[in-house]
């Protein structure tokens, strides 16, 4: 008999004293707290959880562990299968995955596996726990071409495997989306993003920065001159989209990717450091996904009265639940059935304000979901300083205007099937680079594949 009780609730940041701090809002639990949580789970016969985690942990293996107090072989479980652990319990969407498919959330709250992940993966930090075991070297080179969680995860297992991986990345600090996009209260970078890239390097993966693919080196280069056997691309989508409406020119507008960037790589937050970044009196956020909510809490914590503008309703939020539920902990407000129609300007040609217009919601499209419907005559004001484009995001065309033989398709994105496999021999990609802006876990779900893909064609093409 399983242990019949609620859910053990995290512990938490006041609201009202983390708006004015960037420190993690969420405490995690302690060794008593996990165990406990852990006591919780079924132990089913046909975990729907392993089937519906994108790289198949084995989560009630490693539950069990946390129950016992066995947090060494819990790590060791996930280390199997997971490349990030500290990353994925903070900021993958459980709810519609792992927990999603719990048999106790049926009548109950289910396991909270995210949280027990995390738990596991800070223990094993706190003590030293590492993970290094891999096959003897191949004398195969492999490359990937960004150091985010596609291609974190692909070198992971390659390495693993017995290759010798590089990873060459555009940026001066490795980690793409978890280092530049999801801010520090989320996902602080020197005790999380850096301990699980460290980890990577662990296994002898080598990172280089600053290396722009299809300007610095070009994939022809990295395979003729250089030796790699193959190339992985998981240069994700940082490409940001507008709305191409009047007066996106304005000052004062500017798209949640470079908001972002300027906070989270380039610390714009902290005192320390001379990065610019302006947000004025109220800043409005269009968008309603997680990186809509990350812009406007930062926004709020630099001192922003913020709204965020979203043109369908509260339950068509793309958000996580949980990350909504925080934003409005902190006063941001929400603008639901509103789409922008006008940016106002000043006449020095800074924002002053934002014409939107009411909508309504029509009968679902062929995704499913209701389309919105502008209300005629139902156009207003909204006063701010400064607007955040939070639409989503498309790959750079760099990589692919470089290659000869890579074919992308319409929204930019490369085309490759559910193995990576590309249209150029050789070439694999994986992640938002494949799909368009996606989650991290997805993107690691690819970068397995991938992995075991190249595996495969190199044994079957050099071995």
């Amino acid at each position: 008999m399983k242990n019949k009780i609620p859910r053990v609730p995290v512990r938490e940041q006041d609201p009202v004293a983390r708006i004015g701090n960037f420190q993690e809002v969420c405490y995690g639990y302690n060794e008593q707290e996990a165990m406990l949580e852990a006591s919780r789970c079924l132990d089913c016969k046909n975990p729907k959880c392993i089937v519906n985690c994108p790289v198949n942990i084995q989560i009630p293996q490693f539950l069990h562990e946390v129950e016992k107090g066995n947090f060494e072989e819990a790590a060791r479980i996930i280390a199997m299968d997971s490349s990030l652990p500290a990353v994925c319990g903070r900021v993958c969407p459980q709810e519609s995955q792992c927990e999603g498919a719990c048999i106790l959330g049926v009548k109950n709250e289910p396991v909270a596996i995210g949280k027990l992940e995390r738990f596991v993966a800070d223990w094993s930090c706190e003590h030293g726990v590492r993970f290094t075991a891999k096959e003897p070297s191949n004398g195969f080179k492999v490359a990937v071409i960004g150091s985010g969680p596609a291609g974190i995860a692909c070198a992971t297992d390659l390495a693993k495997m017995g290759y010798d991986v590089t990873i060459f990345e555009a940026l001066h600090e490795p980690g793409g989306v978890l280092q530049y996009g999801i801010p520090e209260f989320r996902l602080p970078k020197e005790s999380v993003v850096k301990t699980e890239i460290d980890n990577v390097k662990a296994l002898g993966v080598k990172i280089e920065t600053n290396v722009v693919v299809g300007r610095t080196v070009t994939i022809d280069s990295l395979m003729d001159d250089e030796g790699f056997a193959a190339v992985f691309v998981g240069s994700g989508a940082g490409l940001p989209k507008f709305m191409g409406i009047p007066g996106e020119n304005l000052n004062g507008v500017v798209s949640a990717n470079e908001f972002l960037t300027r906070s989270n790589l380039m610390r714009a937050y902290d005192p320390d450091y001379e990065t610019p970044i302006y947000v004025g009196k109220r800043v409005a956020v269009v968008g309603g996904g997680n990186v809509a909510m990350d812009a406007a809490r930062t926004a709020k914590r630099l001192g922003a009265e913020v709204t965020v503008v979203y043109r369908r309703t509260e339950k068509e939020l793309p958000a996580r639940v949980e990350e909504v539920h925080h934003a409005k902990e902190e006063g941001i407000v929400f603008r639901m059935l509103t789409n922008p129609v006008m940016v106002l300007g000043d006449d020095k040609g800074w924002v002053r304000g934002l014409t939107c217009i009411k909508m309504e919601l029509g009968e679902p499209d062929d995704s499913g979901r209701r389309s919105p419907k502008p209300l005629k005559g139902s156009d207003f004001d909204i006063e701010t300083d400064v607007v955040i484009m939070s639409l989503g995001t498309s790959p750079n065309p760099l990589i692919a205007n470089t290659t000869p033989g890579l074919e992308t398709n319409r929204w930019s994105c490369l085309v490759a099937d559910d193995y990576g496999v590309t249209t150029r021999e050789g070439v694999f990609a994986g992640g938002d680079v494949v799909t368009g802006a996606a989650t991290v876990i997805l993107a690691m779900g690819a970068g397995r594949k991938a992995a075991s893909a190249i595996d495969s064609y190199i044994k079957n093409k050099k071995g």
